[in-house]
């Protein structure tokens, strides 16, 4: 067994309260139950949390975490990372427990990127009820969605998600985003966990931001759903990063909205979901069917006219 999903995202802000109207008022998350060290919880199912939001100052993905079976596949993925050459650190029960979880440990990829592995998820017995009215998200075994993060050195990062902690190739793309003679491209890797859905994590061929995070994303149940989040985070000021469009690879309709941190969280609905037995890797060439027209775009073309 290798890892099951993508479990939370710790984030630390100079903009808590920023952070809370985001979540609630627009993604439709919950708060969550009050923590010790000052952290603020946030659900958008029976976990205790999907997202933690840590006071602190930058404005930045912490840390995104993924689950394993149990405590011998969490030592064995250790082992395995301390052998590529990663560090590991071992997380004390204090963290642990601030997790939400029986056992986990930090480490980083070859980009930097900051991880967690952990096992023993824990379960709120209160129901999850959106302040907004959504009345789910598409969680379960398939996770809390997605994280893309950059990977300026591609090929020894993909080999480090493929080869050492056990994720899966799904679409490997080379897009061409600028257009020309001279675009050289960007290669990106999505990549599946142990359930179905098309990639818990994706590599993009670029340089790391400041966010340290390209986009997460949040499944919601229907296009409706979508639509209304849409309006909501136009009625709360929030920038729009890509329009709503119709992913290739992973057939997802959504549109992206720039987090107080600075990187993106991606809403969408009717994800593709893979049988991880016997998918084979596909190597689309464009990222939207329709749709999905970039603010970068809009603000170039503005600058050309």
């Amino acid at each position: 067994m290798g890892v099951r999903s993508l479990g939370y995202a710790v984030v630390e802000t100079t903009q808590p309260d920023r952070w809370d109207h985001f979540l609630t008022q627009v993604a439709g998350a919950m708060r969550g139950r009050a923590t010790s060290d000052g952290a603020a919880f946030y659900r958008v199912d029976e976990r205790p949390f999907r997202f933690r939001i840590e006071t602190g100052t930058t404005d930045r993905l912490a840390a995104s975490g993924y689950e394993v079976a149990d405590a011998a596949a969490l030592g064995a993925l250790a082992e395995k990372i301390r052998a590529a050459g990663q560090p590991v650190e071992p997380g004390s029960p204090e963290l642990a427990a601030s997790r939400c979880v029986a056992g986990l440990f930090r480490t980083s990829d070859p980009a930097g990127n900051a991880l967690e592995f952990y096992y023993g998820d824990q379960r709120e017995d209160a129901p999850f009820v959106s302040p907004v009215g959504v009345p789910r998200f598409i969680t379960g075994e398939y996770g809390m969605g997605h994280a893309v993060l950059a990977a300026p050195d591609f090929d020894k990062c993909h080999a480090f998600y493929r080869d050492v902690i056990g994720f899966h190739d799904t679409d490997l793309p080379h897009f061409f985003l600028m257009g020309g003679d001279h675009d050289p491209g960007m290669r990106f890797a999505f990549m599946h966990a142990d359930n179905g859905r098309h990639h818990s994590v994706a590599l993009a061929e670029m340089p790391v931001p400041p966010s340290a995070c390209v986009h997460l994303m949040l499944e919601l149940p229907t296009l409706a759903e979508v639509e209304k989040a849409h309006a909501r985070m136009v009625a709360g000021g929030y920038k729009e990063s890509a329009t709503l469009g119709e992913h290739v690879n992973d057939e997802m309709t959504s549109f992206y909205v720039q987090t107080p941190a600075g990187f993106d969280l991606e809403v969408g609905c009717d994800g593709l979901v893979i049988d991880p037995a016997t998918w084979q890797v596909t190597a689309h060439d464009k990222i939207s069917k329709w749709g999905h027209v970039w603010a970068w775009q809009t603000e170039a073309a503005s600058g050309a006219a």
